[in-house]
């Protein structure tokens, strides 16, 4: 039996800057209001024109975590692409992952789950190292949310939470119990599917359809998020999975080096940090730069945070994330 633990990291941000006040040029709202309910200060929105893409992003983010990890592309038995955004409906991003990188026949697999989606992902790597199937795999999480929102008064309250950008981290085996993910907790509530969701086209209802329909008033092709409803759950959630992930390995909130929540909103940060007791230097938080990146918050702060010397050797870390679904979880490990 093996453990798996991360080897690389790496990130990428596109390079627009969006800040409250550009948002307040646009749309009926302001930066009081903004970082008062969010925290976010300002996020990066793919500039119309430019080359960045789901995929792409996902590429620039691997190509870092890659040479930092010492492993060449062609050593990847696996690629994971955590996104809500793919480029396609179909085929998935991780194909187009795999071929930018030069791999020739390696699995790659979408990995649906939202802003939970990186944990998912990285509990899946974790367990086709753990059997030995394989050694080591590729976890990306990349969002492209600025060409789906509604940029006006209308969708304000979703549109201003949420940035584009990526982040992918490189696992491998270790022989060592000690080190590397330690556990993983997984759960969804299906039951709650609607109150964060994006209806828009879908099986039921085609595109040809809602085009036919030329509804000026329908917005099934936005976000939806029943927002109060989702801040309850997600504070319960968090809370609940981050205990469990203590419990596990035998920790106090005390023994957390680094814990990083996905990077939903600060506000939900700030409660949990205070239920768990947790100082400044043991929560990292960078939502108030790039606001919400669903599947890319995770590894992106987790990037930042060991480029900043927060997270070193021996460091005992928790990922911890909710989301649309409703779906949660955590991981923890020991760096």
């Amino acid at each position: 039996m093996y453990n798996s633990k991360i080897i690389g990291l790496g990130k990428y941000l596109p390079s627009n800057v969006v800040t409250n006040s550009d948002l307040e040029k646009i749309m009926d709202t302001s930066d009081v209001w903004i970082q008062e309910r969010t925290g976010i200060k300002e996020r990066r929105h793919i500039k119309k024109g430019s080359d960045d893409s789901t995929s792409s992003m996902g590429v620039k983010a691997s190509k870092i975590a890659l040479e930092r990890s010492g492993i060449d592309a062609k050593e990847i038995d696996l690629i994971l692409f955590a996104t809500l955004s793919p480029d396609y409906y179909f085929p998935g991003s991780g194909v187009l992952v795999q071929d930018e990188l030069g791999i020739p026949d390696c699995p790659a697999m979408d990995i649906r789950m939202q802003c939970s989606g990186f944990v998912y992902a990285l509990a899946t790597a974790d367990q086709f190292i753990k059997t030995g199937m394989y050694k080591n795999i590729l976890v990306i999480g990349s969002e492209y949310h600025s060409g789906g929102l509604d940029m006006t008064t209308r969708g304000r309250n979703i549109s201003v939470i949420f940035g584009d950008g990526a982040g992918a981290v490189v696992i491998t085996r270790t022989k060592k119990n000690d080190e590397g993910i330690l556990h993983s907790q997984l759960h969804s509530e299906g039951k709650y599917a609607k109150e964060l969701s994006l209806i828009g086209p879908n099986t039921g209802r085609w595109v040809p359809e809602i085009i036919n329909k030329n509804d000026p008033n329908d917005v099934s092709y936005f976000p939806y998020m029943n927002g109060q409803f989702v801040f309850k759950n997600a504070v319960i959630r968090f809370s609940e999975v981050i205990m469990k992930g203590l419990e596990k390995a035998k920790w106090k909130p005390s023994d957390i080096d680094m814990l990083i929540p996905h990077q939903a909103n600060l506000r939900i940060s700030q409660f949990v940090q205070k239920k768990f007791g947790l100082s400044d230097n043991q929560v990292y938080n960078n939502i108030q730069r790039y606001g919400n990146t669903t599947a890319a918050s995770i590894p992106i702060a987790l990037t930042e945070a060991w480029e900043e010397g927060k997270i070193n050797n021996g460091s005992k870390v928790i990922l911890a994330a909710f989301g649309s679904g409703f779906t949660w979880g955590s991981i923890t490990m020991k760096w």
